[in-house]
């Protein structure tokens, strides 16, 4: 996630945890990376800073507006390509630019400042705008979802991707205001969520829906899906010595990023009272960080939204014979 807005047609850039992901990168300068969420580029640029003339680095967003940003910033340095995709299929994009394995992946997961500052993408609940929350702008919106899905379906979600421990609640009365008219806008749905939840839910700090758009957002996106591919991809993308740094911003998604990695730092799985491995399970990877990164405070104070940003990193080990 890049802080920021959009203006006069270019991404503002605060990278979040910059000094971090570029240590656990550890780039070299002749080095291939990918940056499988470029976003505005602002991680980019950081790495293009450090990369020598022989030097490559591949940035992929699924966003349009961010492709549009990427391509007016960075279009002219040779050292840089740019491809509209999903990091999930980042083999697939790699092997059409002629990359066969990488030094480091980078992924950003999640929502953009961008998109959550502009008010029309739908991802805010602060801003009156129609219920999209599209990261590509294709497929599937927001409004379809809450609009045309069952009871039972909305309020799955809701709990799954949101958390949301009010969710037959939100759901009830959905589908009730729904069978009024469609709901269309943020704000209307905002007003639904708000009304619905118990009382001591509207006191409480924060606002009711987040967990709400949280979870809508995730699900019109496919997020977690995205990641667990992401993951996987990236690991067979990486050569060995490579190191995969992965940026989460809710607990849902940091927790498939720390299984994972520990599922693939994992050693010989025999019984303790084996006097010889017999399973051949190698560990994959290194950890580098045991609890993963948060922002220092002087980067918080500079970047509230930096808050909940969480940074793992792993090493790719050689195969084992």
């Amino acid at each position: 996630m890049e802080s920021g807005t959009f203006a006069n047609g270019t991404f503002c850039h605060t990278p979040v945890l910059l000094r971090e992901t570029l240590e656990a990168l550890s780039v070299r300068p002749n080095g291939t990376y990918i940056d499988g969420t470029a976003g505005g580029g602002g991680h980019a640029r950081a790495v293009l800073d450090r990369l020598a003339p022989g030097g490559r680095l591949l940035a992929i967003d699924r966003d349009p507006d961010a492709i549009a940003a990427l391509s007016e910033r960075f279009g002219a340095d040779g050292r840089m390509q740019i491809a509209k995709g999903n990091y999930r299929d980042m083999e697939r994009i790699a092997a059409a630019h002629s990359i066969a394995a990488a030094d480091g992946v980078l992924l950003d997961i999640g929502v953009s400042s961008h998109q959550l500052d502009d008010a029309e993408r739908g991802f805010s609940y602060h801003a009156d705008a129609p219920l999209d929350m599209r990261m590509s702008r294709e497929g599937q919106s927001a409004a379809d979802i809450v609009n045309t899905f069952s009871k039972e379906e909305i309020a799955d979600v809701l709990f799954r991707y949101g958390e949301e421990k009010s969710a037959r609640r939100i759901a009830e009365a959905i589908v009730r205001r729904r069978a009024e008219k469609p709901i269309e806008t943020t704000l209307e749905l905002a007003d639904v969520v708000r009304e619905s939840v118990p009382a001591a839910v509207r006191r409480a700090e924060g606002h009711p829906a987040r967990r709400t758009f949280q979870a809508l957002r995730i699900a019109v996106n496919g997020e977690l899906d995205a990641l667990s591919e992401g993951l996987e991809a990236a690991l067979r993308l990486l050569a060995p010595g490579g190191r995969l740094a992965v940026i989460t911003f809710h607990s849902l998604e940091d927790r498939i990023v720390k299984r994972k990695f520990l599922e693939w730092a994992e050693g010989c799985i025999c019984p303790k009272d084996f006097p010889v491995c017999v399973c051949g399970r190698k560990p994959k990877v290194a950890i580098l960080y045991k609890r993963g990164l948060s922002p220092a405070e002087d980067e918080l104070k500079e970047n509230p939204r930096a808050r909940s940003a969480r940074l793992r990193a792993v090493e790719k080990l050689p195969e084992q014979a």
